[in-house]
């Protein structure tokens, strides 16, 4: 956590700012991309809501209050960025944000970014018919096996909550799966 505390200070100074933020983009980029990439599935818009993030991260940096790692809370706001993504573009084409999120897994086929198979896409709609939060739940706890702890300080929740919704969104997906 010292380490952290040091980067973060790097962070803040004018002097050592723009090398650790390359540092920073270097780091989290990746993991950031996917993360915001099982949300919001289409790699154009990914592309746009990673960018918006790291302006936020770098604007609010001197808000960091240090009580989480850097690491949760900023995925804390690239979570929150693709959910305000898509609760927009949701608002805009006058739908629900399930519908717009099933909407953008059928064009997952047709995406030359998308690598996975018909299987993938099948889990893909199942996971698009889930409340928000499962999907979320599900997302970060199965595609990105992040651990309970680490999903409870990005999302605000406590962990047993978090493993009940996951055993929900398990159960759904399995019934779904086995619908079609």
């Amino acid at each position: 956590m010292q380490d952290e505390a040091i980067f973060i200070r790097q962070l803040l100074d004018p002097k050592t700012q723009n090398e650790a933020f390359r540092r920073l983009l270097s780091e989290y980029q990746r993991p950031l991309y996917r993360h915001i990439r099982n949300i919001v599935l289409d790699h154009d818009d990914t592309d746009d809501v990673l960018q918006n993030t790291f302006i936020k991260v770098f604007n609010n940096l001197s808000n960091f209050k240090g009580e989480s790692k850097l690491f949760s809370w900023m995925y804390r706001i690239a979570t929150n960025e693709a959910i305000t993504f898509i609760n927009q573009r949701a608002r805009k084409a006058g739908i629900s944000s399930e519908e717009l999120q099933s909407k953008a897994v059928g064009k997952l086929e047709a995406d030359v970014n998308y690598d996975g198979d018909e299987i993938q896409l099948k889990l893909q709609k199942a996971v698009a018919i889930l409340p928000e939060k499962q999907q979320l739940v599900f997302k970060m706890k199965y595609f990105e096996e992040l651990k309970y702890e680490d999903i409870s300080e990005i999302l605000g929740t406590s962990v047993g909550a978090l493993k009940a919704s996951y055993h929900h969104a398990v159960k759904k997906i399995e019934e779904y799966l086995n619908s079609v």
